[in-house]
């Protein structure tokens, strides 16, 4: 605890220290944005679609399915959406960059960059952390849409509602409380997801059977933390953001 401790207090001490590496942050973004972006995408339209069609039988029986794009759009905007599109991202990206810094650990890169002069934490870990800090509230609010898109096609399969109609029900159903929490906490999620991967490539051991150790160690601790970040904020929203309903 004390290292992890140690190794997120560099962050923020170095985050507002120039020099600023720009061009990192942005071929970040590129990278880890562009290859996440169509997982993220097609998993939760396929959610949106199962939620909406496993609802409708029980909605049904109480004779409430006008309530069903309310159901579906509240329960991918405050809680399936944020933490579906984390844990892809989790199980990407934590990997990647742990197997990267690994590979660059064990072949001894990373001590040539700080013979070079060069801060190889400013320049390997800040980019990854700020790039995906800002990625995750941005992959989740598309996230949402598709995922309301895939709820609507499968309401338009079963009864050929129009799109006017259920997406009329969304907004009115939909509130800023329900939407800004769910996509703020997803900074927290890019942060953890970053920072355990980052973590886990600098402090590599055993050359490259520990390069493999710690990729699969940063995927299940990254996905942990995700569900524990979750239920923290889940309370810090309860008790800020009540319903308005």
């Amino acid at each position: 605890m004390g290292s992890h401790a140690l190794f997120i207090g560099k962050f923020f001490r170095g985050i507002f220290v120039p020099p600023y590496e720009f061009r990192q942050i942005i071929r970040h973004l590129d990278e880890l944005g562009a290859l996440s972006l169509p997982l993220a995408l097609i998993i939760n339209f396929i959610m949106g679609l199962i939620l909406a069609m496993q609802a409708r039988p029980t909605m049904v029986k109480f004779g409430a399915t006008a309530f069903i794009p309310a159901l579906v759009t509240r329960s991918l905007t405050i809680e399936l959406a944020p933490v579906i599109t984390a844990l892809v991202v989790a199980g990407r990206v934590a990997s990647g960059i742990a197997a990267e810094l690994g590979s660059m650990k064990v072949t001894e890169q990373i001590e040539a960059m700080e013979c070079s002069g060069i801060n190889p934490y400013r320049y390997l870990v800040i980019p990854r952390v700020i790039a995906l800090v800002i990625l995750m509230p941005l992959l989740t609010l598309f996230a949402d849409f598709i995922g309301i898109f895939g709820s609507y096609i499968a309401e338009y399969i079963a009864t050929g509602a129009t799109m006017e109609y259920y997406y009329s029900q969304v907004i009115d159903s939909l509130y800023f409380t329900d939407v800004m929490p769910g996509v703020i906490k997803t900074a927290f999620f890019g942060f953890a997801i970053a920072m355990i991967g980052c973590y886990k490539g600098f402090h590599v051991g055993g050359g490259t059977e520990g390069v493999g150790k710690a990729t699969t160690s940063a995927v299940v601790l990254a996905s942990l933390w995700v569900i524990i970040i979750d239920m923290i904020m889940v309370k810090l929203i309860i008790t800020y953001f009540p319903d308005p309903f």
